[in-house]
């Protein structure tokens, strides 16, 4: 297969890997693009996470519950400049979508393009957004989630979106938690969280690491087990240092608010 320039731009991009690595990487995987990320890996290299929130160029993030806590709403309301994404008028057009969301109980993007704002449907009105502003325009992210209790923040002039499912009311709780998803970025709740497919690979990883370094094959499990324990510590949400005190995970924060208290999902989107 063919690797272009092209190619090995977006790989270094994404990972932030030398060019000539980026090169080999898509050679060796036969220009797949996700195996190479994971040879990269495997030779060592420090790649940057690779998250799904890198998708979206500019736009506006509206993360928003309903008025009784009970669902919410994160979108993205995409664009192409960030001269756009600041113009207040925009922000506002993005905030109307988010409230027809919440008012008509949304819970697709497919819904959400049949829903009339002002007595048109918003299909409609982002086509006539798209003329008037002159770039390309649209819901490019949407989640929903339900729960006894949803928290929702917004970062960094709309840069930034996260909801918070919780068993119970806890507003302060539910913002401390959605501030700590939004700076850490964990990849799920707990460890029981993670897909089984996403454990093999990142043990797989672990272990060829440590054969490069020379360490012996018999050795590479035990020692693949501590580093499993580590990515659990840093990309769970339980697991992780509380960021308002190093000192507690987030499991013993809520812990020392309620023992009953626990999360059970979250979204966060975000501009990349």
């Amino acid at each position: 297969m063919s690797i272009t320039a092209a190619d090995i731009n977006k790989l270094r991009q994404a990972t932030g890997a030398g060019m000539m690595d980026c090169r080999k990487a898509l050679t060796e995987s036969n220009g797949d693009f996700e195996a190479a990320i994971d040879w990269l890996r495997k030779q060592g290299q420090k790649v940057a996470a690779k998250r799904s929130d890198r998708e979206a160029k500019e736009g506006v993030i509206i993360a928003q519950t309903t008025a009784d806590h009970k669902a919410g709403i994160v979108l993205c309301i995409s664009c192409e400049t960030d001269f756009v994404s600041k113009n207040a008028e925009f922000v506002a057009f993005a905030q109307s979508i988010a409230d027809a969301a919440i008012s008509n109980d949304v819970k697709s993007v497919e819904e959400l393009n049949a829903v009339e704002i002002n007595g048109a449907k918003l299909a409609d009105l982002i086509n006539d957004k798209l003329a008037a502003i002159g770039e390309k325009i649209g819901v490019s992210k949407f989640e929903r989630v339900e729960a006894p209790y949803v928290a929702s923040y917004i970062h960094g002039a709309y840069r930034m979106g996260v909801l918070v499912s919780l068993t119970k009311e806890a507003a302060e709780a539910g913002k401390d938690v959605a501030m700590q998803i939004a700076a850490m970025n964990p990849l799920a709740v707990d460890e029981s969280s993670i897909s089984p497919e996403t454990i093999e690979r990142e043990k797989n990883i672990a272990i060829e690491m440590i054969k490069a370094e020379g360490k012996p094959a018999e050795m590479a499990e035990k020692i693949a087990a501590g580093k499993m324990n580590k990515f659990f510590k840093d990309n769970t949400l339980m697991a992780q240092a509380f960021v308002k005190d190093g000192n507690k995970s987030v499991a013993d924060y809520l812990k020392g608010i309620d023992a009953d208290l626990k999360v059970t999902d979250f979204k966060r989107i975000a501009l990349g």
